[in-house]
């Protein structure tokens, strides 16, 4: 599914024009470049995350405009959680003559299709903010990636609630001095999902935190789906639940509109921890229906990607950007509690 195209038209002499038949990005002298495509692709539209991510992506086009004058044509597609859409997206923007495609994944464990279409046409890709297993970004020599290391989120997501049940007594509901936790997770079998899970939770009890496991369920990074969830849990569990870890903050709403819907006086509420730092995820520790949450720089994200998207296609050097093994770009993560959610609240507020 498309879900759009912003199109900059601008007058190309024929001289560039004979010159950019003769191949992509990197087979043109950056001096000679006077418009480029970027083609991206997104697992789903309604990811909270991503959705702002592309729009701090499109605002960095239009700032990389004005500061090059190079007009920046981006094509952004919705795989709707279909890995043979998104195949299919890329062949299109391929087809279209994207100097570069940005691809987050539908299922990390399947790139091969893209990776080989993308060595057959020549095309740079630069896989985004869902990481692909490391053997298949070595496959072929112009494969990147951009997001965050998983476990930086997963640490801080358990510090955060190992504080919260030390330094308030109201945490620990029944007195036994033991953490009671339920688990909404992101995909069944998602590495990201694991890691943040798994180091949440080894994190809280190497910070001195006896814990309990109650249950945990699949919500998919859903709000509607974690609300569901929720809800099931609460029937079974009711004022036993006692903390709630989300691998995002879409699910850690979920629980929170589970808790309203149940009718459950905010003070009897579980604590309640994110991943992903958006906008409404801030809104909701700054009121206080979230512990905290961890901020997954989705500015950085954005700007990085972009920047490297322009240097791929353009033919420039990639010697300025921050990248480890000439492959990876990593920003990263931040703990964000009510102490300092106005500072992060105020960095998104700042992008138009």
């Amino acid at each position: 599914m498309k879900l759009g195209k912003r199109l900059i038209v601008c007058v190309i002499s024929l001289g560039l024009i004979v010159g950019s038949l003769s191949g992509c990005g990197n087979d043109v002298q950056e001096e000679e470049v006077k418009s480029i495509k970027i083609g991206v692709t997104v697992y789903d539209q309604y990811d909270t995350f991503v959705s702002q991510l592309i729009d701090r992506f499109n605002v960095y086009a239009s700032e990389k405009e004005a500061e090059t004058g190079v007009a920046i044509n981006i094509e952004v597609y919705n795989a709707a959680d279909s890995q043979p859409t998104q195949n299919s997206q890329v062949e299109t923007m391929m087809g279209d003559g994207c100097n570069v495609v940005c691809v987050n994944l539908v299922d990390r464990t399947e790139p091969k299709t893209i990776i080989d279409m993308a060595e057959k046409n020549n095309v740079p890709v630069i896989f985004f903010n869902r990481e692909l297993v490391a053997e298949d970004l070595e496959r072929w020599e112009q494969l990147y990636y951009v997001g965050a290391k998983a476990f930086e989120s997963g640490i801080m997501e358990g510090e955060i609630a190992a504080d919260v049940f030390k330094n308030d007594s109201a945490a620990d509901k029944n007195g036994d001095g033991i953490f009671q936790y339920i688990v909404l997770e992101g995909e069944a079998g998602h590495q990201d999902a694991i890691v943040r899970t798994e180091y949440s939770v080894s994190t809280i009890i190497e910070r001195g935190v006896e814990v309990e496991k109650l249950n945990y369920a699949i919500a998919n990074w859903n709000r509607a789906q974690a609300q569901t969830k929720m809800t099931q849990m609460l029937g079974e569990y009711g004022n036993k639940i006692e903390l709630v870890l989300a691998n995002n903050d879409d699910m850690a709403l979920g629980a929170i509109d589970a808790l309203k819907a149940a009718e459950i006086a905010p003070e009897r509420w579980p604590v309640v921890v994110g991943i992903d730092g958006t906008n409404v995820g801030l809104e909701a520790v700054k009121n206080g229906e979230m512990a905290g949450t961890v901020y997954n720089d989705k500015e950085g994200q954005a700007k990085a990607m972009l920047d490297l998207a322009y240097e791929l296609s353009t033919g420039g050097s990639l010697a300025g950007l921050d990248m480890e093994d000439g492959k990876y770009i990593r920003l990263p993560y931040a703990k964000v509690g009510v102490e300092d959610v106005e500072e992060y609240i105020e960095k998104s507020e700042m992008m138009p």
